[in-house]
């Protein structure tokens, strides 16, 4: 890892991290295209928490009045007073099963589920259900919105987030794919997506930098270069965050289906002829 790298690496943790076509695919596949040796699970965990703070600023007021409303509506014993109180139990009740998940499956994630094979199949399957929930999605007439979306949509949404974990179904594609089903209206579903995020990203990043922070700070210049990629994600995520808003307030998904596919059809014609490997 150089500065150079570590840069290069943060550059696209933050255009990939919120946009439907998952950076966990990106920060494997970048590297192994250029030569250079693969970050690992633990370095692409903790620079998303560069991303994470970019969101974190620019939901600021949503994430203030979600948290006021809950910590009122628990000291009131009146946990679903508002609707913010409930979106906040919906967040924490929607973490627990991509916890769980990652606890029970953290070898398997880190290994197995981080070959090419794997991750072209994730990007082209994630990009056929998405196509999916945007047919089915054009066929519901009153589109729910983060104040009045159920316990149900809100739940089945935290459950999908769990296939997050397998590099190539991108946490905002899962999650918005299962929005789009459940008849949440797109840019609701996209924001929902960043909420939900938070405690499973920071989370994750925790884990990871005390499981390996002797790995990733031992190496020469390594809290320097993990101090870039960071930097340079949360900078490049920021901009990104209203860019997938817009999109999906505007257009459809379809620009983020046809990305998937292609770059899932070429992974696999890459490792065809050998350029990269399985």
């Amino acid at each position: 890892m150089t500065p150079i790298r570590a840069v290069s690496l943060g550059l696209v943790q933050g255009l990939t991290e919120w946009l439907p076509i998952s950076s966990t695919a990106h920060l494997k596949i970048v590297p192994e295209l250029l030569g250079w040796p693969e970050p690992g699970a633990a370095f692409s965990a903790v620079i998303q928490w560069g991303t994470l703070l970019a969101a974190l600023i620019y939901f600021r007021v949503d994430l203030g009045r979600i948290l006021f409303h809950w910590t009122l509506g628990v000291v009131q014993l009146r946990p679903f007073v508002s609707p913010e109180a409930r979106l906040g139990w919906m967040i924490l009740l929607g973490t627990v099963p991509i916890v769980l998940l990652g606890v029970l499956g953290k070898e398997a994630i880190e290994t197995v589920l981080r070959r090419t094979e794997v991750i072209a199949t994730a990007l082209i399957t994630g990009a056929l259900l998405l196509y999916a929930a945007e047919y089915h999605y054009r066929r519901v007439t009153l589109p729910t919105t983060l104040e009045t979306m159920t316990w149900t949509q809100g739940l089945l949404i935290g459950l999908m987030q769990a296939l997050a974990l397998i590099p190539g179904a991108s946490r905002s594609g899962v999650t918005i794919t299962a929005g789009l089903f459940v008849g949440v209206a797109r840019e609701s579903a996209a924001r929902y997506s960043f909420l939900l995020s938070f405690p499973a990203i920071f989370g994750a990043g925790l884990y990871q930098l005390v499981k390996a922070h002797k790995e990733l700070l031992a190496a020469k210049d390594g809290a320097l270069n993990l101090l870039l990629a960071t930097l340079v994600s949360g900078i490049v995520g920021y901009a990104t965050i209203p860019l997938l808003l817009g999109i999906v307030k505007r257009h459809s998904t379809a620009l983020f289906i046809g990305y998937r596919l292609m770059l899932g059809v070429i992974l696999f014609c890459l490792m065809f002829v050998g350029f990269v490997k399985s």
